[in-house]
């Protein structure tokens, strides 16, 4: 019994009808407290309670009476506003190329919390340093069996990390955490994947054939994504950095490709794998589709790209009544999509444009597509331009319509005067929805005159 510990409280956002919660009268905005006397902090306390089997549940009504009621193998029905009942546990570094702190102001808060909570690691993959770990943090890790994580190495090197990451001591709670060799090896049960964001001439040549060793030795170090840093025009009392040039991309493909040589005849698989910016960067063909072993990290951008040039298109039309198309992209992918629609430009009345979006909000120097905000689309673009503008489905929040600087779908269809379609997750579903909007009806006020004059020539 834990009835002395820290109540985090659990609010209910949904109760599952007929449930057993239901029934106990449990309702959305009612929180949970404990389950067993045990106080809950996080959606897997609440899964490893349950599976006691008979537990009992105390909750909190909005008025702050509490009630309980209890279960006997099976789901309350209970859904949560949040997965953290105690917060987000936050990073204990300053990394000179952390993202967060190259942020222009303005945005919502979220966006500017230095996360680093290894519970959303094996929630949602999101990658951890895990240099702010205390000894029950390992120890919950090990004995719950959270595995697979996801690690942000940067560099087998000790000391090298060290000056890289510059953790804050007060913010450590086991300085034993900050050693990652050390910790890799603590974690042995759990299967790891890891990255290396990579600077120039920092951490790559041969501190990157060093880590590539020592990971690739490790047996539950599953495979490791290599990507060059992220930086804006917004970096105020920071560092000075700068991004990779064509020939260092190309040493670190190099360095990539002899080791997954290496490792797969060793181990069964490549290992490593280049995020799709080296690739671009250095001029170098995209790998087949084969090499990258089932995308394991694609949200890490290792893949994205060949695994959207993978959708086979629809059957096209010879023609559809004239109607012009923009697809905003990142100047890094521009070149990319404008080649892989080149036949859809077979279709008579059907005019595509591929422009590479200037980012107007985190700098020149930015240039993927999924840090393109609202504002970028509306600075580049000329109201009544073109009947249909193509946003990449990277850009938007998961979920909804809205992109960073929560400028949503709908008002870039009222500001720019055309309607306005998230494109699709491969190139099969992006021309889908360029052509299902070509063959619709006339289009309906705010389309451009240009579509109406040639629909009714």
């Amino acid at each position: 019994m834990s009835l002395l510990s820290p109540v985090h409280p659990a609010f209910v956002s949904r109760v599952e009808p007929d449930s057993a919660a239901a029934q106990a009268g449990v309702q959305a905005g009612d929180a949970l407290l404990r389950v067993n006397g045990n106080a809950i902090t996080d959606i897997l306390a609440y899964r490893r309670e349950l599976e006691a089997g008979d537990v009992t549940l105390e909750m909190q009504r909005v008025d702050s009476s509490t009630f309980e009621f209890r279960v006997s193998w099976e789901d309350p029905g209970l859904e949560f506003s949040e997965v953290l009942f105690d917060g987000i546990k936050l990073c204990a570094n300053k990394c000179e190329f952390c993202y967060v702190h190259q942020m222009p102001k303005g945005f919502r808060k979220s966006l500017y919390v230095m996360d680093d909570d290894y519970r959303l690691s094996f929630l949602y993959g999101s990658f951890v340093t895990l240099t702010n770990l205390s000894e029950a943090d390992f120890d919950r890790i090990i004995s719950e069996n959270l595995s697979p994580l996801y690690v942000s190495v940067h560099s087998t090197d000790q000391a090298l990390r060290a000056d890289m990451m510059k953790w804050w001591r007060l913010k450590v709670k086991d300085p034993e955490s900050t050693k990652i060799q050390d910790t890799l090896k603590r974690l042995e049960p759990i299967d790891l994947y890891t990255q290396l964001v990579l600077l120039p001439s920092r951490n790559d040549g041969q501190y990157l054939e060093e880590s590539l060793e020592y990971l690739s030795s490790l047996p539950n170090v599953l495979s490791v994504a290599c990507v060059p840093l992220g930086l804006t025009d917004h970096r105020r009392n920071l560092p000075e950095l700068r991004p990779y040039t064509a020939p260092e991309a190309k040493d670190v493909l190099r360095i990539a490709h002899k080791w997954q040589k290496k490792l797969l005849e060793e181990r069964g698989t490549r290992f490593i794998f280049p995020s799709d910016e080296f690739y671009i960067l250095a001029g170098e063909p995209l790998p087949p589709e084969e090499a990258y072993e089932g995308y394991p990290m694609l949200e890490n951008g290792v893949g994205m790209v060949r695994d959207f040039l993978s959708g086979e298109l629809p059957p096209l039309p010879k023609a559809v009544p004239g109607t012009r198309v923009i697809l905003g992209t990142g100047k890094l992918f521009a070149p990319i999509l404008d080649l892989a629609l080149e036949p859809l430009r077979a279709v008579r009345g059907l005019h595509i444009e591929v422009r590479a979006l200037e980012n107007k909000t985190f700098g020149t120097v930015t240039t993927v597509a999924g840090l393109l905000t609202g504002r970028c689309f509306l600075e580049n673009i000329t109201p009544a331009e073109a009947d249909l503008l193509i946003v990449s489905p990277s850009t938007l929040r998961y979920g909804t319509e809205l992109m960073l600087d929560d400028i949503s779908l709908t008002n870039l269809r009222e500001k720019l005067k055309m309607d306005v379609r998230s494109g699709g997750k491969n190139l099969g579903e992006l021309a889908r929805v360029i052509l299902e909007n070509a063959q619709s009806s006339l289009p309906q006020f705010g389309y451009s005159a240009h579509a109406v004059k040639e629909r009714r020539a």
